[in-house]
């Protein structure tokens, strides 16, 4: 397996995840300026709402992270190095839709607009970010016989590559994404809601390798995502049905 440590200069230690963690909010920083730009999106505009989205999401997944995995954090160094790794996908989720109301509340911008072009660099960083959970060796896949199977330290046995997985869905919903965005006439809210139900689909069904506690044989995942498929395809459903064409340009 590749050392989760990049670079060490003793006391101090840089981990592959942080490094991902950071190329992905720089590569999202960048795809949001020039998707903005087809909606008439200031870059200005994008610079000033990162500085409510990166420090909101990191803050709403670590802080889900730590509620669902309290044991695993017994100092507040543990609960600050994010860059060691432990998300919770859908609390910087949450967050994220909180500041982004303040903010296109405050910028007076419709809510679709931003979200419909962020969740597809969302979609790659989480691409990205799957792969660090896969060098820290966290959130490993259920015992396999299959070839592509791996071993992790400390492991005897071979184990599903579910952020391996988890990353091929990412990197396919992305692919999806911003197909969608090429067409010129697709209704506000289509893409984001899109994204939601082809991630929280294909999270359920992945969660069955993984190796992860469970309530009532089901995974926090899959608890959690079954509320967003429903919702989603209601969602989709009123915004098919609504007869007036929002234009993505």
């Amino acid at each position: 397996m590749i050392d989760p440590v990049a670079i060490n200069l003793g006391t101090i230690q840089i981990r592959w995840y942080g490094i991902i963690m950071a190329l992905s909010f720089v590569i999202a920083y960048f795809m949001i300026i020039k998707l903005a730009k087809q909606r008439n999106i200031p870059k200005e505009t994008i610079t000033d709402y990162f500085l409510y989205f990166i420090p909101a999401s990191i803050i709403g997944a670590r802080l889900l992270a730590v509620i669902l995995n309290h044991e695993n954090y017994s100092s507040f160094y543990d609960i600050i190095a994010v860059w060691q790794g432990g998300m919770a996908i859908h609390g910087g989720i949450i967050a994220t839709v909180l500041v982004t109301l303040y903010f296109c509340k405050k910028r007076n911008l419709h809510f679709y607009d931003i979200s419909d072009i962020l969740v597809i660099p969302v979609a790659l960083g989480l691409t990205l970010g799957r792969i660090g959970n896969f060098i820290n060796q966290e959130f490993i896949g259920k015992p396999t016989n299959l070839p592509w199977g791996v071993y992790f330290d400390n492991i005897t046995e071979k184990r599903h590559p579910s952020q391996i997985y988890e990353s091929l869905k990412n990197f396919l919903i992305f692919s999806i994404t911003i197909k969608l965005y090429a067409f010129k006439k697709l209704k506000r809210g289509t893409i984001t809601w899109v994204f939601l139900l082809l991630y929280s689909t294909l999270r359920f069904l992945i969660e069955f390798v993984k190796e992860m506690p469970t309530w009532y044989e089901l995974t926090y995942g899959q608890i959690v995502s079954i509320p967003i498929i429903i919702l989603s395809i209601i969602m989709l459903w009123r915004i098919g049905k609504n007869n007036t064409v929002n234009h993505n340009l």
